[in-house]
């Protein structure tokens, strides 16, 4: 009896019992008892006094072989079972957990997630192939490093909140670096069988970024430790290369999400794997059976900053819109969008299209770029491109417009430069043939926004702002220094911010430009002040206002000989044209507008601003640097535009030559600029004038003298009659210099009366006919008086080179050539000025006896009859009607011409009359001119 309780105690402490703290353990002896027969042993760990929850064990396997593996997931004649808690415990595995079986070579730790633990030994055939030997020993948390890390009473979370009810499923909430440990159970040792973990993982922000540091990566590593019979697994992905224990992830809440990868082997894990929220779910499974060898895996959570919201809108998964409403709606500049910073699959494709307003421009620059190998690839590459990023000018791949291609294999990334598109969009695709589970391997941070880049006239190719601005276009606008600032950061190192803005026109439809600068605001050079004394040579920001063609003559083509357009260089090395600088921004103006009439059809308007600050003062700055207004006037209607220095001629308005080939507009502005000879007095005097209304907007005539800005006279159908008497200008009144206009700075100007009318184009509205005469002065010393010495020398003849033939009356002392007498138009008035001149008898007994030779040397003075020679004008009847007669001959031909002409006159004015007066079709009245 007592023999047999002793082989029975001897079972019990081999076999079934509670184990103490430190005790070794080990598998029952083989006895002819036991041989061969089952065997089932059970072992319960002693419970612990004081705080147990604190504690954990460590239980060392320091042999084992029990049963063997078959196909991963099932114990043939043995097994091993850890269970892991009780009901009393937060968390346990008691109902599922697992079997364990096969041989170990080293010894292998598991470490509870609990204080209670029972280990179940059970072979089929016990026999010496089946043992074990285990010890074990008790630890509080904070000892357990590796699980818990540094203070784990300070994170009592940082393992993730457990669910009630379940082993190993656990929500993480809020995770920032180092509060969220995702551990297999039973970490760091080997983690049990048949799990089924769910791990909920949350971060405050996207993108949430699941990554190992330093930690090895094992599961489902080894099969058995035989490297022989069981290889190591190296890390691989997908459900196909991990049959038995895996860890998927989803990139989302839960198994609903897209699954970004599923893993095992053993190694360091290569990647880190970023979802695309601020989710991810993560699920652990191990087979039912396998061996007590794999240790599991220790995860970090973090948030990885890569992402922005960008002010537009996401269509599908990768794709944006990005709109210049939707960024104007922002508040925002500037937009901004980021390199995938995400996993992604294989053949991905993102999108980005910036899609700006009618008239705007889309610049695209990388703040930062870089660009790496593929680091974590779904899918191997080994050929060129495996990730690239296409810029397209145009709102949809289009690969005749590719701006430029950034691939991961060859190219260098271009950091802070501008890529503009043409047109009002611009397309960026990023693609990959690879995925990636970490982001991809072009870094880039770039930015965007839109620029208007509507242009006042046609775009020049190839510049960046020239413009030519055509009168059969637009025949009146506005202008100002370019709306894309673009342009003030773009020019060549070392070269200047040029646009030239050219006004073209065609004297078939108009043959003049009116440029009016209305402002000008350039800045001070932030760096080095620069002066502006000399606004041609001095190095500031400036406008250059030219003719190409100066005197507004082009060469006569039909001699073959032509007129090479004046270059600015040109322009500038002979100060010809005008030069506005920052010294001027307070003489023009708005209210004093610099108004600039060309000569010519065209006219040059060139912005130079110094490239050394143009970035910097004028680039994203809203305010203009000048502002102005244009026009094309002067039609056919209008006759010559430039009537070149003569002794005389007319201005006659309509020029009925026009009738024939154009169409009137319904108004009309004609100016005339009347070349001044040397030295000459000037009478101007209306032969005719006619105003269909007293309104002055019917007609409106202004005379300018040079040089001044107000008109001299201003004639309209209320004060017509002003018209009658005019007074002669003298040669003083008109001089050189220019008396009120401060930018006028041209060395070769021409001195011109400016003659201006605007009113209705209609013939029957207005017509007037102003004839000129360029009246000479009789030779006078420095006093004054009258040089009679010239006037009575008779081996002089006659003075001023022949032009002074015919004195006038009155007291002036003027005189005409002889061609100008008797030609049908008074062209010496009776003219006394209002300070009355006495004249000495010797002054006027010369001038009577000059005037007596040269009338008997033209052969007019035998026609007089001792006629008082002082008060005849030159076409005096008395004059003219006795040469005719006496003429004879001379005077026939001369007098069938005249006749002819007034006949012709006649039916042309016939003609026009019936042309203007006729009732037109309201087609005909909507026709522009």
């Amino acid at each position: 009896m007592f023999d047999a309780v002793c082989i029975l105690d001897s079972k019990r402490d081999h076999c079934n019992k509670t184990v103490e703290i430190y005790e070794d353990v080990s598998s029952p002896p083989v006895t002819a008892e036991n041989f061969g027969r089952p065997l089932t042993c059970t072992y319960r760990f002693r419970a612990f006094r004081g705080s147990p929850k604190d504690w954990i064990l460590r239980i060392r396997f320091k042999k084992f072989k029990v049963g063997t593996l078959i196909n991963g997931t099932t114990c043939h004649k043995g097994y091993m079972q850890i269970v892991d808690g009780n009901a009393k415990t937060d968390v346990s595995n008691r109902k599922e957990p697992g079997l364990f079986c096969g041989e170990i070579e080293q010894p292998q730790t598991f470490i509870s997630e609990t204080n209670f633990v029972k280990i179940v030994f059970h072979a089929d055939n016990f026999t010496d192939q089946t043992y074990f030997s285990f010890d074990s020993r008790a630890e509080q948390q904070f000892e357990v490093y590796l699980r818990y890390g540094q203070h784990p009473e300070l994170y009592p979370n940082r393992r993730g909140e457990v669910v009630a009810g379940s082993y190993c499923e656990r929500v993480f909430r809020d995770c920032r670096l180092q509060t969220c440990y995702v551990q297999s159970a039973a970490y760091p040792g080997v983690y049990p069988r048949n799990l089924h973990c769910r791990y909920h993982l949350n971060t405050r922000l996207p993108y949430i970024k699941l990554y190992i540091e330093n930690e090895e990566f094992n599961i489902d590593g080894q099969r058995c430790e035989n490297i022989m019979t069981c290889p190591m697994r190296p890390i691989t992905s997908g459900s196909e290369n991990c049959p038995y224990d895996y860890i998927r992830i989803y990139d989302g809440k839960d198994e609903s999400a897209s699954v970004i990868g599923t893993f095992c082997g053993m190694g360091k894990f290569p990647y880190s794997i970023i979802g695309t929220s601020q989710d991810l779910f993560v699920e652990f499974v191990s087979s039912p059976a396998g061996p007590l060898l794999n240790t599991g895996f220790h995860f970090n959570v973090g948030n990885w900053p890569g992402h922005v919201e960008a002010p537009g809108s996401k269509i599908g998964n990768c794709d944006w819109l990005l709109t210049a409403e939707s960024l104007k709606r922002s508040g925002d500049t500037e937009g901004i969008f980021l390199s995938v910073a995400h996993w992604y699959p294989p053949h991905t494709s993102c999108t980005y299209l910036m899609q700006g307003f009618p008239g705007q421009v889309v610049r695209l620059y990388f703040p930062s770029f870089r660009i790496n190998r593929i680091e974590s690839p779904i899918v191997p590459w080994t050929g060129d491109c495996g990730e690239s990023l296409t810029l397209y000018d145009a709102p949809r791949p289009d690969d005749a417009k590719i701006i430029k291609t950034f691939c991961d294999t060859f190219s260098r990334p271009m950091e802070k430069h501008d890529f503009v598109s043409t047109g009002n969009a611009m397309f960026v695709r990023f693609e990959s043939k690879t995925g990636s589970y970490s982001g991809s391997s072009l870094y880039y941070w770039a930015h965007y926004d839109f620029f208007n880049n509507t242009r006042f006239g046609e775009p020049v190719s190839g510049t960046a702002c020239d413009e030519v601005i055509a009168s059969w276009k637009q025949r009146a606008g506005r202008l100002r220094s370019p709306l894309n600032t673009l342009v003030y950061k773009q020019a060549p190192p070392g070269e200047d911010v040029h646009c030239l803005y050219k006004f073209v026109t065609d004297k078939r439809i108009y043959a003049r430009v009116i440029l009016t600068i209305l402002s000008v605001n350039f800045k001070e050079h932030p760096y080095t002040p620069v002066s502006c004394q000399n606004c041609y040579e001095d190095r500031a920001d400036k406008l250059i206002i030219w003719e190409p063609n100066p005197g507004g003559r082009p060469g006569n083509l039909s001699l073959g000989v032509t007129t090479t357009p004046l270059p600015l260089h040109l322009a500038v090395q002979r100060s010809i044209g005008s030069c506005l600088c920052a010294k001027h921004a307070n003489t023009v103006s708005r209210s004093r507008p610099y108004r600039v009439v060309s000569s010519g059809e065209s006219l040059n308007l060139q912005l130079i601003v110094d490239n050394a600050h143009a970035a910097a003062s004028y680039f994203k700055n809203p305010s203009p640097l000048f502002e102005a207004r244009y026009e094309f006037v002067h039609g056919p209607l209008c006759g010559p535009a430039v009537l070149a220095a003569a002794s005389d001629g007319e201005i006659v308005y309509p020029h009925l030559e026009a009738l024939g080939y154009t169409e009137p507009p319904k108004r009309i502005q004609c100016i005339w600029d009347l070349e001044i000879e040397e030295k000459r007095d000037i009478w101007l005097h209306f032969d005719s004038i006619k105003f269909a209304s007293r309104h002055c907007d019917e007609g409106n005539i202004q005379i300018f003298l040079p040089g001044r800005i107000e008109p001299y006279l201003s004639v309209c159908g209320e004060n017509v009659s002003l018209a009658r008497e005019l007074p002669i200008l003298s040669a003083g009144e008109l001089g050189f210099e220019s008396l009120d206009d401060p930018l006028v700075i041209e060395k070769e100007k021409t001195r011109s009366i400016r003659i201006l009318f605007i009113g209705s184009a209609s013939p029957a509205r207005a017509t007037f006919k102003i004839a000129w005469t360029g009246l000479y002065h009789l030779p006078k010393n420095s006093d004054g008086t009258l040089m009679t010495s010239r006037l009575t020398d008779s081996g002089s003849g006659a003075p001023e080179g022949h032009n002074c033939d015919f004195i006038c009356p009155g007291e002036e002392a003027l005189c005409i050539p002889a061609r100008l007498i008797c030609n049908g138009v008074v062209n010496c008035p009776n003219v006394t000025s209002g300070e009355r001149r006495f004249w000495t008898t010797e002054e006027k007994r010369a001038r009577e006896a000059y005037s007596e030779d040269s009338l008997r040397r033209l052969g007019y003075l035998d026609v007089l009859n001792g006629l008082q020679l002082g008060k005849l004008h030159d076409e005096a009847p008395e004059l003219c009607t006795g040469a005719r007669m006496t003429g004879g001959g001379d005077w026939m031909a001369p007098a069938l011409g005249a006749a002819l002409a007034v006949a012709i006159s006649v039916c042309a004015l016939g003609a026009a009359w019936r042309l203007c007066c006729r009732k037109r079709s309201p087609d005909e009245e909507s026709l522009d001119y």
